[in-house]
């Protein structure tokens, strides 16, 4: 099953279970704050977009801000990080989305890509 992690306050979030529920594309949505995504699910996220961790980083919130990460994280290596995304859901670029038996590992909504990684399969 689809895993959605959002934040309620957060329009992106909304625009993404609105647009998934306009494709009756059934998903559990996760509160991303008091239920952060795990440390392997994070890994599987980045590995599947063969990017930088600064591509699963909610970089413009006020944790990001205040802990001082634009500075502090090029001298993290990957498993700081993803232990502290853990534990702190604020951290995390939003909605993520992940089913691994479908292939399906989203960080932050745009929805051509949202399209193709549901639509376009």
């Amino acid at each position: 099953m689809l895993k959605v992690y959002t934040y309620k306050p957060c329009s992106t979030c909304r625009n993404a279970t609105n647009w998934l529920r306009s494709q009756s594309i059934d998903f559990h949505e996760l509160p991303i704050r008091e239920t952060p995504p795990t440390g392997a699910e994070l890994q599987a996220v980045l590995i599947a977009s063969q990017s930088q961790v600064r591509s699963i980083l909610n970089t413009s919130g006020q944790d990001y801000r205040s802990l001082g990460l634009k500075d502090k994280l090029d001298g993290m290596d990957t498993g700081t990080i993803f232990s502290l995304l853990a534990k702190n859901g604020n951290l995390i670029k939003r909605p993520f989305a992940i089913d691994a038996e479908r292939g399906i590992f989203l960080a932050g909504f745009r929805e051509e890509k949202w399209k193709q990684a549901f639509v376009g399969r």
